[in-house]
């Protein structure tokens, strides 16, 4: 999936309120800007990420939690 695609799946992920599509989605953007070196981009997607796995009460929470964690992004929920 090349850069236009992702962003046009994130819209329509948004459009129809797609908890999990959103956390897939923006976890991926996070994945790309991270390897690409983009530290802070990597944690803006992360955070999306991981706000939307929250709000859905989806498992991915923990791990993008301690992804932002290790990044100084945000507190560990669980010790």
């Amino acid at each position: 999936m090349d850069r236009a695609d992702l962003d046009r799946a994130l819209l329509k992920a948004h459009e129809d309120k797609d908890s999990v599509a959103l956390v897939r989605l923006y976890t991926l953007a996070g994945d790309r800007a991270e390897e690409a070196g983009n530290i802070d981009a990597a944690c803006f997607y992360l955070t999306h990420a991981f706000v939307f796995a929250l709000e859905g009460g989806l498992p991915e929470a923990k791990e993008l939690n301690r992804r932002l964690a290790e990044r100084g992004r945000a507190h560990p929920l669980e010790p």
